[in-house]
C-alpha cells in the first residue's frame, strides 16, 4: 500500500465515514486514494476554512471526532482558524495536512509553511510523518488524543512523499502513549465533602459548561440538580446541557447571559463549578466573581485549576465520573434516611429576580412597524418546538438567539464561544445537517458573519445538504457598532456594511446571491411577513436563506461591561434611545 492509501485505511478504522477535504497539489494523492474508499463520504468545501468548521459542527453535534484536510501552504493556514476555534471550545477535530516532500521541507519551497510550527499553541498535539511506517500509529494516536480526556483538535502533516512511498502496514489494536494517564477520577472523600458543603450552604448554585457536553453527563447533572434542589446556570458552551424550561435553569449568564443567573452566583455562598473554566465573558471582573461564596471547582484538565480563579475545593477529574458517582453517594444516604434540604426562600429568592428582570425587548408584546430581531427567534422556537439544531456566526445575533430559543438538549445549539470566529455559522450547520440529516438544523447569522463564508451556499447545493439559514440583516456589524453607542458616543469606526454611495439601497443583495448558487431565498422587512416567512423556511425540503431586515439600533440587553461585576449589569436602554421603534432600518 502507498502511504495515502493506509492513511485512508487507518480513517476507516476509526470510523470516519465523513471527511471535509479541499484538494491541492501536496494533499492530491490523498484524495486520489478516498475516491477508491466504500465506507468515508468525501464533502468538498469552497473553502478550506469552511471545510474545517463543518468538521468541527459535525463534532459538536455528535460528541466524535471531525475529520477536515487541506493542502500544504495557504491551505494549511486556512485550517489554523477552524483548529484554533477547536482548541478553545474543547472540539475533537483531526485536521489532516499535506506538505512537500522532506528533502524540500525548510528550503522555501513552493506552497510550503511550518503548518507543525504554527499550530503549536492551538492543538492538543500535533504530527510531522517522516517515516511511512508510522502513520497507522500517527492516526491511532490522534483520534484516541483527540477524544479523551478534554476534546481538542490534533494535527497530522504529511509529505507527498510519504504519501507516495510504498509499505507493508500493521495497524494497531491500542494506543500506547508513554507518560498518558486516564481520565482523573474524583475520590470519594472528596466528593462527600461537596455534599457536606450543600449541607451548609442557604444559596447554592450550580454553575456548569461545555464539559458536561463533552462528557455526555446531562442526565446525571439533571439528577444531582433535582435531587439537591440546586438551581442551574450554564455558560454558552454549556447550553442544552439542563433544560432551560426546568424551573431550577437560570439559562446562562455573563456578559449578555440573564440577569438572574448574574444575581444568583453574585449572592451565591456556594458555587459548584463543574466543567467550566471561569471565562471573563463569565466572570467579568474575576476577582470580584462569585465573591460571597466557597466555591467547588471539578475539571478534568489540571492546566483549568485556579488559573483563572483560585477556587476553595478544586477537584480533578472527569465531572460524568464525578456526577455519576455523587449521585450514588446521594442515592445510598438517602435510602439510610438522610434527608435533603431544598433551599425554599432562595428558590423564591430567585423566582423574584425573574419576574422582575426577564429578558425583554421592545416590541415584545405591543406591535411596532419594524420586525425585531429577537421576535424572529422567539418565533422560530415556537415554529420548531424548540426542536432544532442552531447554529450561529459571532456578534448580536449569537446572544440573541442563545437568549430566546428555549434549548432543552445538549448538542443543539452550536456556536464559536471562545475564539468567537464570524463566518462559523453556515458551514457548523452543514456538518451538523450532514450528521443529523433527520433534524432541522438552521443557522441563525448576522450579515457581517454570514458573507464571510457565504461560498459555501455552493456546497450545500452541490452535496445536497439542506440546512437553513435566517440572516438577521442589520447592515452593520452590530455589536462593535452597541459598543461604539454605549463607549464611543456613536462614533462609527468602519462599521456600516452597507452601500455608503446609496443609503437607501440593501446591500449586498442576499437574494441574488443566493439565486447565483442555485439557493432559495427571500427578504423580509414587515412584521406580517416574518411568521409565514419562517413557516417556509421550516417546511422547504431544500437549502433555504431567509434575509430579514431588522433594525440597527436595537442593543443586546443585558449587558455587563468588559472588566465589570452582576452589580453594574446595564438592563435598560440607553437614555433618549427611542431605537427600533422609529423604525431604523435600510431600505
Amino acid at each position: 500500500m502507498t502511504g495515502a492509501d493506509v492513511l485512508v485505511a487507518a480513517l476507516e478504522r476509526e470510523g470516519v465515514d465523513v471527511l471535509f477535504a479541499y484538494p491541492g497539489g501536496a494533499s492530491m494523492l490523498l484524495h486520489q486514494s478516498l475516491t477508491r474508499s466504500k465506507k468515508i463520504r468525501t464533502i468538498l468545501p469552497r473553502h478550506e476554512q469552511g471545510g474545517g468548521f463543518m468538521a468541527g459542527g459535525y463534532a459538536r453535534a455528535t460528541g466524535k471526532v471531525g475529520v477536515c484536510m487541506a493542502t500544504s501552504g495557504p491551505g494549511a493556514t486556512n485550517l489554523i482558524t477552524c483548529i484554533a476555534d477547536a482548541f478553545m471550545d474543547s472540539v475533537p477535530l483531526v485536521a489532516i495536512t499535506g506538505q512537500v516532500k522532506r528533502d524540500m521541507i525548510g528550503r522555501g519551497a513552493f506552497q510550503e509553511t511550518d503548518v507543525f510550527g504554527m499550530s503549536l499553541p492551538v492543538v492538543k498535539h500535533n504530527y510531522l510523518i517522516m517515516d511511512v511506517n508510522d502513520i497507522p500509529r500517527v492516526v491511532k494516536e490522534a483520534f484516541h488524543i483527540a477524544r479523551s480526556g478534554r476534546p481538542g483538535p490534533v494535527l497530522i502533516d504529511m509529505p507527498k512523499d510519504i504519501q507516495q512511498m510504498p509499505c507493508q502496514p500493521i495497524f494497531p489494536d491500542k494506543v500506547n502513549l508513554r507518560g498518558f494517564n486516564p481520565p482523573p477520577k474524583a475520590d470519594d472523600l472528596a466528593l462527600q465533602e461537596i455534599l457536606g458543603l450543600v449541607e451548609q450552604a442557604e444559596r447554592p448554585v450550580l454553575y456548569v459548561g461545555g464539559g458536561i457536553i463533552s462528557a455526555e453527563a446531562s442526565a446525571e447533572l439533571r439528577k444531582f440538580a433535582e435531587t439537591l434542589h440546586i438551581p442551574v446556570t450554564t455558560t454558552l458552551m454549556g447550553i442544552g446541557c439542563f433544560p432551560e424550561n426546568h424551573p431550577l435553569s437560570l439559562k446562562w449568564l455573563g456578559m449578555h447571559g440573564t440577569v438572574y443567573a448574574n444575581y444568583a452566583v453574585d449572592e451565591a455562598d456556594l458555587v459548584l463549578a463543574f466543567g467550566v473554566r471561569f471565562d471573563d465573558r463569565v466572570t467579568g471582573n474575576v476577582k470580584e466573581f462569585a465573591r460571597k461564596a466557597t466555591i467547588v471547582h471539578i475539571d478534568v484538565d489540571n492546566s483549568e485549576i485556579n488559573k483563572n480563579k483560585d477556587v476553595h475545593l478544586p477537584i480533578l477529574s472527569d465531572i460524568g465520573y464525578a456526577l455519576t458517582r455523587l449521585n450514588k453517594i446521594i442515592a445510598a444516604q438517602t435510602a439510610q434516611g438522610r434527608r435533603w434540604k431544598k433551599f425554599p426562600e432562595w428558590q423564591k429568592r430567585i423566582d423574584g429576580w425573574k419576574k422582575e428582570f426577564p429578558l425583554r425587548y421592545k416590541g415584545q408584546h405591543t406591535p411596532v412597524d419594524v420586525i425585531m430581531p429577537q421576535r424572529v427567534i422567539e418565533e422560530l422556537c415556537e415554529i420548531t418546538k424548540g426542536e432544532a439544531i442552531i447554529t450561529t456566526g459571532v456578534g448580536q445575533h449569537q446572544m440573541w438567539a442563545a437568549q430566546y430559543y428555549k434549548f432543552t438538549h445538549p448538542r443543539s445549539f452550536l456556536t464559536s464561544a471562545g475564539l468567537g470566529t464570524m463566518g462559523f455559522g453556515h458551514p457548523a450547520a452543514l456538518g451538523a445537517k450532514v450528521a443529523h440529516p433527520h433534524r432541522q438544523v438552521i443557522d441563525i447569522d448576522g450579515d457581517g458573519s454570514f458573507i464571510m463564508n457565504v461560498q459555501e451556499l455552493a456546497t450545500a447545493v452541490a452535496e445536497n445538504i439542506p440546512a437553513k439559514v435566517i440572516i438577521l440583516n442589520n447592515q452593520y456589524l452590530g455589536m462593535v457598532v452597541q459598543w461604539e453607542d454605549r463607549f464611543f458616543k456613536s462614533n462609527r469606526g468602519h462599521t456600516f456594511l452597507g452601500n455608503p454611495n446609496d443609503l437607501k439601497a440593501i446591500y449586498p443583495d442576499y437574494p441574488t446571491i443566493c439565486a447565483g448558487f442555485g439557493v432559495k431565498s427571500e427578504r423580509i422587512t414587515k412584521p406580517e411577513e416574518l411568521r409565514p416567512a419562517l413557516k417556509r423556511l421550516v417546511e422547504s425540503k431544500e437549502a433555504y436563506v431567509l434575509d430579514v431586515m431588522v433594525p440597527y439600533t436595537e442593543h443586546v440587553l443585558p449587558m455587563i461591561p468588559a472588566g465589570a461585576t452582576a452589580r453594574d449589569i446595564i438592563i435598560e436602554p440607553m437614555e433618549g434611545d427611542k431605537g427600533a421603534l422609529e423604525g431604523d432600518i435600510p431600505g
